[in-house]
C-alpha cells in the first residue's frame, strides 16, 4: 500500500500519516522533517529529491505526507495506491497550527528537521491563511483530483477525518 497525504498547512498531514503507517505498518517519510536543516534552513532541493527517491526504491509500501512539488511528487502521484487531500478551510488550518504552537511550543515535532523548534509568527500565519492558498497553489490541487480522481479521497473537516480515524482508512 502506497498512501500519499497532501494538503494546506496545518490540516493535518504529518498526524495523519502517523496514524496511517501505525495503522498498516508501513514506513512513514515526513517530507518537513527531510526538508528543513537546524535553524530553519533548507536543504538542497536535488539532495531532498534524491533522498525522497532512494525511500521510494527502498520501500513497496509507504506512507509520505507533504506537498513539496519539485521532489518526486508526480512520481509520489502516479505510484500512491491512495492519495488524501486534507482540505481544510483556512481558519480551521490556523486554529490547528495555534493548537500545536501550543503544545509544542519550544521543541522540536518529530515530524519535523532536527533543530527546528515549533514556532508561529506573523509570516507562518500569513502563508497558512493567504500564501498557501494562493490561486496556483489551488489549480495544483485541481489537476491532482482531476487527473487522479479514482484514487484521491478529500477529507475537508474534522468529522470526516475523525470518521477516517474511528472506521479506518476508507
Amino acid at each position: 500500500m502506497k498512501i500519499m497525504v497532501i494538503g494546506y498547512s496545518g490540516s493535518g498531514k504529518s498526524t495523519l500519516a502517523e496514524y496511517l503507517g501505525k495503522k498498516y505498518q508501513i514506513p512513514i517519510l515526513h517530507l518537513d522533517h527531510i526538508f528543513w536543516l537546524p535553524g530553519w534552513e533548507a536543504r538542497p532541493r536535488e539532495e531532498m529529491r534524491e533522498m525522497v527517491a532512494c525511500f521510494m526504491d527502498e520501500h513497496s509500501s509507504w506512507v509520505i505526507d507533504g506537498n513539496y512539488t519539485k521532489t518526486e511528487y508526480n512520481r509520489r502521484l502516479g505510484e500512491a495506491d491512495r492519495i488524501i487531500f486534507l482540505k481544510f478551510n483556512r481558519f480551521a488550518c490556523l486554529y490547528r497550527v495555534w493548537r500545536r504552537y501550543r503544545r509544542y511550543r519550544g521543541r522540536t515535532r518529530a515530524d519535523m528537521g532536527r533543530g527546528c523548534t515549533e514556532k508561529l509568527d506573523r509570516e507562518f500565519a500569513w502563508w497558512v491563511l493567504f500564501e498557501g492558498r494562493d490561486k496556483k497553489r489551488q489549480a495544483e490541487y485541481q489537476a491532482v483530483m482531476e487527473k487522479y480522481g479514482e484514487k484521491v479521497t478529500v477529507i475537508r473537516n474534522q468529522r470526516r477525518l475523525n470518521e477516517v480515524y474511528k472506521n479506518g482508512f476508507c
